[in-house]
């Protein structure tokens, strides 16, 4: 068989994502029409959920519900994933009367979660349904139902789910966030619930990393640059927070400085004639990535920690670089 040609599969790709790009704009459509009344009701029912939310679905709604459930409890909405088959066997005990129940099948009619129907049925658990079927057991059996608008897969024989299953993750992400911002989720909370990887990096605040103490390189206002010098080398940070007879920040002194002022009589001279007055500063309960952008966007390599125009530590460079914010 010959090989197909490249280009035939940049065709290909091309026709599946316009086919996807497709299905998320008739479903935004549907938002403004009759599905925007439904998704209010969703909200405002897990919203008003003293549990957690319980997702649920089997095959492809299944991974995505995973993945929904992923998303809620990253982003304040306590929810986990109950497989629909595990749960007629014992998994249901997971599930409470506090608790909601988001449910995902396509066709609304799969075998495996007449049983998760009837349990929230049963002991009065809210059930938000997802489905193309409104008319279907779960959509009849739901106190909400999202109706998903009709749409052809990418597939070419239109039996794999790829259009229909970006339609559900798309809605998924859209409660997630409406819920987000309807309880004033911050990136702060949002760093509580993701410690790791460069996301939580960049949710540490600058207290976190910064140095302070015996090794923040500090001079007082007056005194001669050869002692300025002596404390930027020692301290290695290449800078020297410079203070008044207050304890409070007056200025700075950098490699930068002792460049542009680099005579005969430098060492002379006091930290006054050669520090920059009203330096980039930054506050310990900033994010390391706010001080990232700062550094960045200054082009310069430390900031001075500031609380109470009085400095209390030094962040570096290199030290966002070693807590993977950079």
């Amino acid at each position: 068989m010959p090989k197909p040609a490249m280009n035939d599969f940049i065709v290909s790709a091309l026709r599946t994502l316009d086919a996807e790009r497709e299905g998320v704009a008739t479903l935004a459509a549907a938002m403004c029409d009759g599905l925007g009344a439904s998704f209010v009701a969703a909200v405002e029912t897990i919203r008003g959920a003293r549990g957690r939310v319980i997702v649920t679905g089997m095959g492809k709604s299944g991974h995505v519900g995973r993945k929904i459930a992923a998303t809620l409890a990253s982003t304040g909405t306590p929810a986990f994933f109950v497989h629909a088959a595990d749960a007629s066997h014992g998994d249901l005990g997971m599930i409470t009367s506090d608790d909601v129940m988001l449910v995902l099948s396509w066709s609304g009619e799969t075998e495996e979660l007449k049983d998760l129907i009837n349990y929230s049925r049963r002991f009065r658990i809210p059930l938000v349904a997802v489905t193309v079927n409104v008319n279907s057991t779960l959509g009849k059996a739901a106190d909400v139902v999202l109706t998903l608008p009709q749409t052809r897969e990418a597939c070419p024989h239109n039996l794999a789910p790829t259009t229909s299953s970006l339609m559900q993750l798309a809605l998924g992400d859209a409660l997630a966030i409406a819920l987000l911002e309807s309880r004033g989720f911050t990136a702060a909370d949002f760093g509580i619930f993701h410690p790791r990887g460069q996301l939580g990096a960049a949710l540490k605040f600058v207290r976190d990393i910064m140095h302070d103490g015996k090794d923040m390189p500090l001079i007082k206002r007056g005194a001669p640059m050869s002692e300025a010098i002596v404390e930027m080398s020692a301290k290695g940070f290449g800078c020297v927070a410079v203070t008044d007879r207050d304890g409070k920040l007056a200025g700075v002194i950098t490699d930068g400085d002792l460049r542009r002022h680099m005579r005969v009589d430098l060492l002379q001279a006091t930290v006054d004639n050669v520090m920059t007055a009203s330096p980039k500063t930054v506050r310990p309960d900033q994010l390391a990535s706010e001080a990232l952008q700062m550094l960045n966007s200054s082009k310069i390599t430390a900031l001075v920690v500031v609380e109470s125009e009085r400095p209390v530590g030094i962040v570096h460079f290199h030290d966002l670089l070693r807590a993977g914010v950079a």
